[in-house]
């Protein structure tokens, strides 16, 4: 901590109606909302990373609100109903998100989301198989039309090998993560939010008003939002919450690449992208999902080899490609779907419990920590 502070200093830069923590989607989105709601009110973001850390800049860039085995899992933690709402909220989410931003902006390609199924995994498509029927129906005055449909005949289109049928999701796209993001800090900057980065909250003080203690000093504030997502439990500890690790790999460009879309694999389990003539690969979480119930950036040399292997034998059979990057995300898992969003202490909020849906449900799940904040009176 630096002492060497000036009056200066501490009144205008460390004092604040709304503090946030994270700069990530679901923060940058209270803010947004906060400053939207009462342009007079002083919102700071409060960042621990020189960049937002976790999920938000390190995802794959799906816009997607699920696909039929992922679905199938999730409709066992609820029911019908319960999943309507959930579907409807990442929808909401994403409509939220590109209204806010512009689809030129963020580059959105609605290129449609493909589940892919090899011959062993038989048992798996007939189920999915089974349930298309069911979903569409389900979430039709969601989005629009159904929206699922067997398409075996455009696996040979993406060049695929052992992949042996397919079933489509004509409403999934995809964004530019990078975009964006740069995009939504921009945005909160332009109507007023300030953004502090390399600014690490250590801990969290109560008496007439919160006082964050951080690496940079001690901020104060009159409502505080937690939106660091798997995080948080080194602040609320008591947070039901497991983070989770995705592993990705992205290739060098590869010239005449065919794959184009939103692609899962293995119940979700793994996932990838077309992204300038280059695959984007991410998952393997589940290989050991011990391992990878952990808050630390890296790779294992487990994952690693299976996406290597998806690459060469599923996604580039017979092609030639370079590993051009290696990185890590951080989401956050809870035994229900939805989000937890609540007033945790008195004055202190959380949005988080993303599930691995942060682009999705991101926007919407800012907007509500905000009205949390603004209905407990500002």
């Amino acid at each position: 901590m630096d002492n060497n502070i000036s009056y200066w200093e501490k009144s205008s830069f460390f004092n604040y109606d709304v503090i946030v923590v994270g700069s990530g989607i679901v923060g940058l989105s209270a803010a947004i909302h906060l400053r939207k709601s009462f342009p007079n009110l002083n919102v700071a973001i409060l960042e621990s990373g020189f960049l937002p850390s976790g999920a938000s800049t390190k995802n794959a860039g799906f816009a997607c609100f699920g696909s039929v085995s992922e679905l199938i899992e999730q409709e066992k933690n609820t029911n019908p109903d319960g999943l309507y709402r959930i579907i409807e909220r990442r929808w909401r989410g994403l409509l939220k998100l590109r209204k806010l931003l512009g689809d030129k902006t963020i580059d959105y390609q609605p290129l449609g989301g493909y589940e892919l199924f090899k011959d062993e995994d038989v048992d798996l498509l007939n189920r999915c198989v089974s349930k298309i029927e069911h979903f569409n129906y389900l979430i039709k005055n969601i989005v629009g039309e159904d929206a699922f449909s067997l398409s075996d005949d455009k696996i040979n289109l993406f060049g695929f090998g052992r992949i042996n049928h397919m079933i489509s999701n004509q409403y999934e796209a995809q964004i530019d993560t990078g975009k964006m993001m740069f995009a939504l800090i921009r945005y909160a900057q332009s109507i007023g939010t300030t953004i502090l980065n390399n600014c690490s909250v250590n801990h969290i003080n109560r008496s007439n008003q919160i006082t964050v203690s951080t690496n940079q000093g001690q901020f104060t504030c009159k409502k505080l939002i937690l939106a660091t997502n798997a995080y948080i439990k080194k602040l609320i500890p008591s947070i039901t919450i497991e983070p989770g690790r995705g592993q990705v790999i992205i290739t060098k460009p590869i010239k005449n690449l065919k794959a184009a879309g939103t692609f899962h694999y293995d119940k979700g389990y793994y996932y990838f992208r077309n992204i300038n003539n280059r695959i984007l690969l991410g998952g393997g979480r589940n290989i050991d999902f011990e391992v990878e119930k952990t808050t630390e950036f890296g790779q294992t040399a487990s994952v690693q080899s299976a996406l290597e292997n998806l690459l060469k034998t599923v996604i580039l059979p017979n092609q030639k490609f370079e590993i051009d990057l290696r990185w890590s995300g951080i989401m956050a898992f809870g035994n229900t779907l939805e989000p937890l969003i609540a007033e945790v202490e008195h004055d202190i909020f959380c949005a988080t419990r993303c599930n691995g849906m942060g682009i999705a449900i991101g926007s919407q799940s800012g907007e509500d920590v905000a009205e949390l904040v603004i209905k407990s009176g500002l």
